[in-house]
């Protein structure tokens, strides 16, 4: 429970409630983080044991210095739904079978979390909520409080799948042929196989699910993006028309000033601070390429083994993250047999598992990052400047390789066409050959006229995420509404 529960009287409360993986639970984190240093807001998390003790150093500095976070932890019934002891997050599943027993789990915090709230003085002020979690919505009904919803995704996103849901247009092509989505502000064309699960499994499970979904979201009061207006503000717009309160904070990994914040996010970081800053320092600016593939990575052995030798192929200086689930330890046995690192050792840096990612992101050495372009990643990869080779896997991550490549123009795809079914890695075996990631790093790494533009304009984009969350910014201005809309419900009570 909370460590403390006293409150000023005009203090406002929010209660959030994140999803249990790395990538919505750090973000969450972020936001708390944000909103209390705003001033005028105190913030309870929702956790679990495992997720309190992974993700709460990240915000021991800050709660020491007096910001009003605390965590709210809450018993796991792991065993009630067939879960592994201590499996409390997405990225610690055996197996993609057990997502949705993770999900029920989930669920089934809902009556702690009521019971807490009905033992309050004072009840929240508001209910923030992860998108994909539905128990919230009916939690706020039930005691009134105003619920905003946090889209761990961008606004392109949001209008790419508004529009497919609205106009079917997928349903009358081919599987690999190409469409146009209709009525957005670019020239979007994607093929059917690079679509979200919900346009492509007919799964009545799955579609009852996004149902709901649709149903959840509607009803919400509005919506915080881990965006900023500046970096899509056409599709902001556009998103504005379909949700009244749309609220864009982002990036919210800039809240992380200290450098010692950016090593904590997540998992203990498997390399030394000072040995991986020691490695950069040692590198020419803009020279190092920067391999990593997110916190849920399932790549197959045989396909990560092709960007190995890609990496290795490309004369280059380059950081690879490798890590691949369950089948980490195939990977690891093929470096370790084949003497990747030893042959490397010279201008290649292995870190397995868990990396400090915007410490490296940030150091002047890195000049390209291959990304499996989930949004954190992505968002994290602008902020810091650095030009991108995508590398789409699955759900939204096409949107976002659609916007970094074709509308801000700062990356080079591989060219993947084909969704990577998560869980279902093995049946997609190699999609990439090596020679397309040689290709692609080049293109992004070359000094040539292209190459000098691309560079420029992320550093362009740089300098106006981080303005973004500076005094006067978008996202500082959109932070100081969304606390003033809930300040103004709150006062209806």
């Amino acid at each position: 429970m909370a460590l403390d529960e006293s409150q000023e009287p005009n203090q406002l409360h929010f209660l959030f409630v994140p999803m249990g993986s790395p990538g919505h639970y750090i973000p969450t984190i972020d936001m708390a983080k944000l909103l209390a240093q705003h001033g005028g807001v105190r913030v309870s998390i929702v956790t679990t044991p495992v997720n309190a003790l992974r993700f709460g150093s990240i915000l021991d500095q800050p709660i020491q210095s007096g910001l009003p976070i605390s965590f709210l932890e809450f018993p796991f019934s792991y065993k009630e739904f067939g879960l592994p002891e201590g499996c409390e997050s997405i990225d610690d599943l055996p197996n993609m079978g057990l997502a949705g027993a993770l999900m029920q789990a989930y669920a089934s915090l809902q009556k702690q979390v009521e019971e807490y709230i009905e033992k309050l003085d004072r009840r929240p002020d508001c209910i923030l909520a992860d998108t994909f979690l539905l128990w919230p919505s009916e939690t706020a009904k039930k005691f009134r409080i105003p619920r905003v919803m946090f889209d761990g995704m961008n606004c392109i996103t949001q209008m790419c799948n508004h529009v497919l849901y609205l106009s079917k247009v997928y349903e009358t092509v081919g599987e690999s042929e190409s469409f146009v989505l209709p009525g957005l502000p670019d020239r979007i064309e994607l093929r059917r196989t690079q679509l979200p699960f919900a346009f492509t499994l007919n799964n009545k499970t799955m579609s009852e699910f996004n149902e709901k979904l649709r149903v959840s979201e509607a009803e919400a009061y509005g919506v915080v993006v881990n965006s900023f207006e500046e970096l899509e503000q056409d599709y902001v717009d556009e998103y504005q028309k379909v949700r009244d309160k749309v609220y864009c904070i982002g990036p919210l990994s800039l809240c992380q000033k200290d450098e010692s914040e950016n090593i904590q996010r997540g998992n203990k970081s498997s390399i030394n601070k000072h040995e991986c800053i020691k490695w950069l320092d040692s590198r020419e600016n803009g020279s190092v390429i920067y391999a990593c593939l997110g916190s849920i990575s399932r790549i197959e052995p045989a396909q990560l083994i092709e960007l190995g030798l890609a990496l290795e192929a490309s004369k280059r200086p380059f950081i690879w993250v490798v890590r691949a689930g369950h089948k980490t330890e195939k990977i690891e046995k093929w470096i370790d047999e084949e003497g990747f690192e030893e042959r490397t050792k010279d201008r290649g840096l292995v870190i397995r598992g868990w990396a400090p990612q915007l410490l490296v992101l940030s150091h002047p050495a890195i000049g390209g990052f291959l990304t499996h372009c989930g949004w954190n990643s992505t968002l994290e990869g602008i902020s810091a400047g650095v030009p991108l080779v995508t590398w789409p896997q699955f759900q939204e991550q096409f949107y976002n390789e659609k916007l970094v490549v074709q509308v801000l123009r700062t990356g080079v795809s591989v060219g993947v066409t084909k969704t990577v079914f998560w869980g279902n890695e093995v049946e997609s075996g190699v999609v990439v050959k090596s020679d397309e990631f040689i290709k692609a790093i080049e293109m992004i790494m070359e000094k040539g006229i292209e190459g000098d533009e691309r560079r420029k304009r992320a550093k362009q984009l740089s300098k106006i995420a981080n303005k973004a969350l500076e005094e006067g910014g978008s996202s500082q201005r959109n932070i100081t509404r969304l606390i003033q809309d809930i300040r103004i419900q709150s006062s209806f009570k």
